[in-house]
């Protein structure tokens, strides 16, 4: 399939890769805007975008092709590389016996980087074919505390926001601003769909967004909590960030230019409430579950999924490990995880409707032995203060609560306050990537002169740190890392 003279992607080669590889076999041209999103990395690439793409090849949503936005300043680079491509890329699931399986994805139809022209975004969100606004802002993009469930109205980017006659910066003011204006037009007003991780999404979005709208204008915001449908949905794809070796082995294989190629597992999900208030893709045509209530399916992610890699991650680290595959293979590790997931996670969900968690389960650890993945130890342990807060310690709070298992989930918790030190066992420095970096070094770096200080920090952890069970299992975990190290420690547990 490869070719000698690799050619780059764009409108003007799609013709040529057409002949080579799975390519858009609709006429892009005929598709118009009816999403805008915010957040157009990896994963959006790989999950929504694919998945209107697959409808589009079925000859159908060809008015619901996607404007992406940008809003932070290192967006301006997906901004540069999508424009000299059209909007094309390449998504390659990896399997792990080896298989690459390309395809050229074409439902990207425009990007607007919102720093340079907020005016334009928000002009684009109040046009009447916009029916869908989604998101992929992070876990922290919401603005909402862990521990309160609170909107900070106090965030200098929201208080700038709100400042008369301010042009909007953040996603909050810019979406605000295109419903006050359909509001005005007498618009039907766009649905705001959640794709991030969180328990809860779409509820969590209703209150960020009502929040600030209240804080601009009260009948604005009470107007938005009235009219505006925001979905819940579970999202999954495991979607490692692209390398440099990611590019060169695509246009190795493949004869294929791509700046910017996605790289992900083969294995997909997407539930999602039907709740849409200005009609939506006839999504479950591609594979996407459209569902009454998506609780169940999204407590089974974040805590089984998403909480077994914060599981993984920092004791991954410690032990010398980098790529998630070399970790998850480790027998002791597996049987850490698979023991977090069956005493400790299971006894916290509902009944999935359809889904047989035993199998489920095993199949978490396929998906993150797949070598092909080349995931990271790194990306995992990133941004913990958003995701440990929201994935591990609901499963913490609620087996307190009945007396049940919590012996491993402490020990994740103890092992991130470890690897929040900064230095591995081996005096090399960690780069720690967290919002609260700066904060949570310094406490973490206290621990072993004062072993509480760490879980102290209310902002994250509320009052755990008062509760007896929790705190001497924290304890004797974070105990038996500081003196015997990760690896014994795990093998003591397990």
């Amino acid at each position: 399939m490869s070719d000698p003279v690799p050619q780059p992607l764009n409108a003007r080669t799609l013709a040529y890769w057409s002949d080579r590889l799975p390519a858009p076999a609709y006429d892009r041209d005929l598709v118009t805007p009816g999403v805008v999103h915010f957040g157009v990395g990896g994963f959006h690439r790989a999950h929504q975008a694919m998945y209107l793409d697959r409808l589009m090849n079925q000859g159908q949503a060809l008015d619901w092709g996607i404007c992406g936005v940008g809003v932070m300043p290192a967006d301006r680079k997906m901004k540069e590389v999508l424009e000299a491509q059209d909007g094309l890329y390449t998504l390659v699931l990896k399997h792990s016996d080896g298989t690459y399986e390309p395809r050229v994805i074409g439902s990207i139809v425009a990007y607007l980087f919102a720093p340079d022209d907020p005016e334009a975004v928000i002009e684009m969100m109040a046009a009447p074919s916009i029916r869908i606004v989604s998101l992929t802002i992070t876990e922290g993009g919401y603005n909402v505390s862990d521990v309160t469930g609170e909107f900070d109205e106090a965030n200098p980017d929201v208080v700038r926001d709100l400042e008369p006659g301010a042009v909007p910066r953040t996603t909050f003011g810019l979406i605000t601003e295109a419903l006050r204006r359909r509001r005005e037009r007498g618009l039907v007003p766009f649905t705001v769909m959640s794709c991030d991780n969180l328990q809860g999404n779409g509820d969590l979005a209703r209150r960020a967004f009502t929040t600030f709208a209240r804080l601009r204008d009260p009948e604005l915001g009470n107007w938005v909590e009235r009219e505006v449908s925001f979905p819940n949905c579970m999202v999954d794809r495991i979607t490692p960030v692209t390398t440099d070796a990611d590019r060169a082995e695509i246009t190795e294989r493949f004869g294929i230019e791509d700046q910017w190629p996605v790289v992900c597992e083969p294995f997909t999900q997407w539930v999602l409430q039907d709740a849409f208030t200005a009609g939506r893709p006839p999504y479950e045509q591609a594979g996407v579950q459209v569902v009454d209530d998506v609780e169940p399916y999204e407590l089974m992610k974040l805590r089984l999924l998403n909480a077994s890699h914060q599981a993984l991650c920092y004791f991954g680290y410690l032990c010398g490990y980098r790529l998630v595959h070399e970790a998850a293979q480790d027998p002791v590790f597996r049987a850490f995880l698979l023991g977090y997931m069956d005493t400790e996670a299971t006894p916290t969900l509902p009944p999935v409707p359809g889904v047989d968690l035993g199998e489920y389960k095993h199949t978490l650890i396929e998906r993150f032995c797949n070598p092909e993945v080349r995931d990271t130890i790194a990306r995992l342990c990133a941004e913990s203060s958003d995701r440990i807060p929201k994935w591990l310690l609901p499963v913490v709070r609620l087996q307190l609560a009945v007396g049940g298992e919590i012996r491993l989930s402490a020990a994740v918790v103890a092992s991130w306050a470890r690897y929040a030190e900064g230095i591995d066992e081996q005096g090399e420095p960690i780069e720690v990537v967290d919002r609260l970096r700066d904060s949570l070094v310094q406490l973490a770096r206290r621990q072993r002169q004062d072993p509480d200080v760490f879980i102290a920090n209310r902002q994250l952890f509320g009052d755990l740190a008062e509760n007896e069970r929790f705190r001497t299992a924290y304890l004797s975990a974070l105990a038996s890392l500081h003196s015997y190290g990760a690896r014994a420690t795990l093998e003591s547990l397990v």
